[in-house]
């Protein structure tokens, strides 16, 4: 398996897992094996509990805009990221993990923000708590991912939320959640 940081073609910023997999990958059998709440049946009352405005504010142009996938951010060096990468691939074909991406040489040599590599580890439905930390955990455990990560909703990415800018949203922080 090609390591991501070896990939320098032109736009090619992300390695997709199911690009590297024959396995069928974010399926139904998913949501059934871990019991994850579908995004097409998410409500008001499933939102996450929270006492941050700001926040329960993104939540609810989350649930209008059905824009519910978000993600566990892995951070380090290449030789990190490329280590990791068979391990996690192996977890979405288990479905063990939803979905993950990891940046390409050229992604890392283009996006001037980033200063570590990135590995991002997909939930389908980031209002599931349950399921959010429960593939944090299997980061944790099975893959020896103990420093902090951010959760990042595809709501927040959507919106340009980033470190420089989250006061701008009333956040405290660029994720929702944070272990």
């Amino acid at each position: 398996m090609q390591s991501p940081s070896t990939i320098t073609a032109d736009e090619t910023y992300w390695l997709r897992g199911s690009a590297v997999t024959d396995a069928d990958t974010a399926t139904d059998a998913y949501f059934e094996d871990h019991d994850v709440l579908r995004p097409a049946e998410t409500t008001k009352t499933d939102l996450p509990p929270t006492d941050d405005e700001a926040v329960a504010r993104i939540d609810r142009d989350a649930l209008g805009e059905e824009k519910f996938i978000g993600k566990w951010q892995v951070t380090g060096s290449a030789d990190r990221i490329d280590a990791l990468w068979p391990d996690i691939v192996a977890s979405v074909e288990s479905q063990t993990i939803w979905a993950a991406k990891a940046m390409t040489g050229f992604g890392f040599d283009a996006l001037e923000m980033y200063d570590e590599y990135v590995l991002a580890v997909y939930t389908p439905n980031y209002v599931d708590t349950d399921d959010v930390y429960r593939v944090r955990e299997h980061l944790r455990e099975a893959h020896g991912v103990t420093e902090p990560c951010y959760y990042k909703p595809d709501i927040y990415t959507a919106n340009g939320i980033v470190a420089d800018n989250m006061d701008e949203f009333g956040l405290e922080k660029p994720a929702r959640y944070v272990e």
